[in-house]
């Protein structure tokens, strides 16, 4: 039976007399692509910082592979198994792509007492993770700022793919890519899952998430609000839940992983 690789249940985080978010519910299960949809300021980026340790909750709980965390901070997601690729990448422009592959932990011997960076192994590691997820470079030895956005991108997650983690976050990796462009790494996210991670995707393109996630979360005014199946859900619906459209309301998340009962004719009941 495949287990949660991460669950919150009536998740909230305060800021003073602020709320920005509330009773948040959702689950992502083992090797699972889900989606997270929502206007800007829906509550999207605070649940990413959640998940990525960069922030702690004020109430309710956020559980890894079934046990509650118990501190907070984006080293103790490493160690839960979770990245992140944010929208800026967090690469440095002038280091090629297998040291970006390996930045912060790179590979090294000791020769004398002195450590000393083992730059073959890390260019047959990153070759071999290339290869192995499809992704074609002229170079690796290119610094990544000759690189287009799309390349740019897949390095990025090939850095988050590298050391085999559980979940990997992705902060709307097409956003700064034309449509024919943010095909190729669609499909490398949608390889992911055969590489035993699970995805959570935070998108603002609809027909992203709706291609790429079994199923797509919808988050409005700090809530998530609704779940709904990627295959039976289309764009119109999807946007539409979105802004709250009181036709298209569904019911909401329930916590350990329940299946969730929707309404109204363009979104049948999950079983």
């Amino acid at each position: 039976m495949s287990t949660n690789v991460i669950e919150a249940i009536n998740l909230q985080k305060k800021y003073g007399d602020v709320t920005a978010l509330r009773n948040a519910t959702f689950h992502i299960g083992e090797r699972e692509i889900v989606g997270f949809a929502g206007d800007n300021g829906a509550g999207k980026s605070t649940l990413m910082k959640l998940v990525a340790g960069s922030i702690g909750h004020t109430a309710g709980q956020l559980l890894f592979a079934g046990k509650e965390r118990q501190a907070t901070s984006p080293e103790q997601a490493r160690r839960d198994g979770i990245e992140i690729v944010y929208q800026d990448l967090a690469l440095c422009d002038n280091l090629n792509v297998y040291e970006n592959i390996y930045l912060g932990r790179e590979l090294v011997s000791s020769v004398g007492g002195i450590r000393v960076l083992k730059h073959s192994a890390m260019r047959r590691g990153a070759h071999e993770l290339l290869e192995r997820l499809g992704i074609e470079l002229t170079s690796m030895l290119d610094p990544v700022s000759t690189l287009s956005g799309g390349q740019r991108q897949m390095v990025a997650i090939c850095r988050a793919t590298a050391f085999q983690p559980k979940l990997i976050v992705m902060d709307e990796p097409t956003a700064a890519l034309s449509v024919g462009a943010g095909q190729p790494l669609l499909e490398l996210i949608r390889r992911l899952p055969g590489e035993g991670t699970a995805v959570m995707l935070v998108s603002h393109r609809l027909s992203d998430v709706l291609t790429t996630c079994s199923r797509v979360y919808v988050v409005r005014h700090g809530e998530v609000t609704t779940c709904v199946e990627s295959a039976t859900t289309s764009e119109a619906t999807l946007l539409q839940l979105m802004e709250g459209h009181p036709d298209q309301e569904a019911g909401r998340p329930q916590g350990s992983g329940k299946s969730i009962t929707e309404s109204g004719p363009a979104l049948p009941a999950r079983s």
